[in-house]
């Protein structure tokens, strides 16, 4: 790919992030200005705090795109390492914060970070890098590095948090289909995966609950169906064109998590099937550049590093689409680049910053002061 052409994909690619950046912020505004009135005396409290979140992981990727893809790709074992400390700090009393049930995030007294959104990331390079010396290393240190790789997952599954922890196994998957790992034990590997998650499924009869009500919401309107009944009204009311800005319905306390999980519900509430068409175009338009750049990079770790990226990002923004239209059970996934949280949006900063490291060199100034 000569330079003229990377320089067009990495500003399409750029401009997708910022177009979904400059919506979330939008709709993250007028999905909670009332619940913020009420929880915290100002309509204006949850959409300050996403905006300094913003400013702060514009300026992470920023700072990141100047680093060395080797740095992160030789430290990652002990980067994970750190994430997965974190997670289990969420385990203790005093540190660790529970809601609604799930021990997810800890407490650093000026705010609550959630470590599995970091996790989520680490585990792909992890696994990059796992696979990729699987057939160098001895045994002994492919049962270590094993261990370290999948350890966070099994914290994940005791918080209960089944919708990350299905994310991080995922990225696990993918980097093993990616990598020169034996064909026949990646199968083995699926499908041993499947009756895993099967039985995880079986075993704990809320799960089981939660499935029945995903196939027949109805069934249970005002508890496990309510969360997708909702959503569905708010699809039917927005039309073809929308409400309007601001005129949500659901959003008055009807639809739990309407600025995080169910935001994508009031995007079609407000802006209609257009806004909802809009917004699938970008992720589109940045799948199809991050991918062009990736699948063009001539070394084989950078690029799938790079096909990661944009396939996990990808993966979770159609799994939250799905879930808030009816097709997939509620898992609890966030619409990435677009929902409500800090953490979710420091873990894409750190993501998207080393994605950039491998392709911006000569020409980052003048790209990120388009953007900007």
């Amino acid at each position: 790919m000569d330079a003229l052409k990377k320089d067009q994909l990495l500003k399409i690619f750029l401009f997708s992030i910022v177009s979904l950046t400059l919506i979330s912020l939008g709709m993250i505004y007028s999905a909670s200005y009332m619940y913020a009135m009420e929880e915290y005396g100002s309509s204006n409290y949850i959409f300050l705090k996403q905006l300094v979140f913003v400013i702060i992981s514009s300026l992470a990727i920023f700072i990141i795109s100047k680093s060395k893809f080797e740095f992160w790709y030789k430290n990652i074992f002990y980067l994970h390492m750190f994430f997965t400390f974190l997670v289990l700090l969420t385990f203790f009393p005093g540190i660790g914060v529970k809601i609604k049930g799930a021990s997810r995030w800890i407490n650093l007294g000026f705010i609550n970070i959630q470590p599995g959104e970091f996790v989520k990331y680490s585990t792909l390079l992890t696994g990059i890098s796992f696979f990729h010396h699987f057939d160098i290393w001895k045994k002994e240190e492919v049962i270590k590095k094993g261990i370290i790789l999948f350890f966070p997952l099994a914290l994940l599954m005791f918080q209960p948090d089944y919708g990350m922890f299905f994310l991080c196994f995922s990225n696990i998957l993918f980097a093993c289909f990616l990598s020169n790992f034996p064909r026949k034990w990646f199968y083995g590997f699926l499908a041993g995966s499947l009756v895993f998650m099967s039985g995880l499924l079986v075993l704990a009869p809320y799960r089981v609950k939660r499935l029945m009500s995903y196939l027949d919401p109805w069934s249970d309107p005002s508890n496990t169906g309510f969360q997708i009944i909702q959503s569905f009204l708010a699809f039917a009311h927005g039309s073809i064109f929308g409400a309007g800005i601001g005129n949500s319905r659901e959003k008055l306390f009807y639809l739990p998590e309407a600025h995080n999980d169910f935001i994508f519900s009031v995007i079609g509430e407000e802006l209609g099937f257009i806004g909802v068409f809009a917004i699938i175009c970008l992720f589109l338009v940045f799948a199809y550049s991050g991918l062009k750049l990736a699948i063009a990079h001539q070394d084989k770790i950078k690029s799938s590093f790079s096909v990661l990226v944009i396939l996990t990002l990808c993966f979770q923004a159609i799994l939250n689409m799905s879930v808030v239209l009816g097709l997939l059970p509620t898992k609890g996934l966030n619409l990435p680049l677009i929902s409500y949280g800090g953490s979710s949006l420091l873990a894409n900063a750190l993501l998207l910053g080393v994605f950039f490291s491998l392709y911006i060199k000569k020409n980052e100034k003048r790209i990120f002061d388009t953007a900007l």
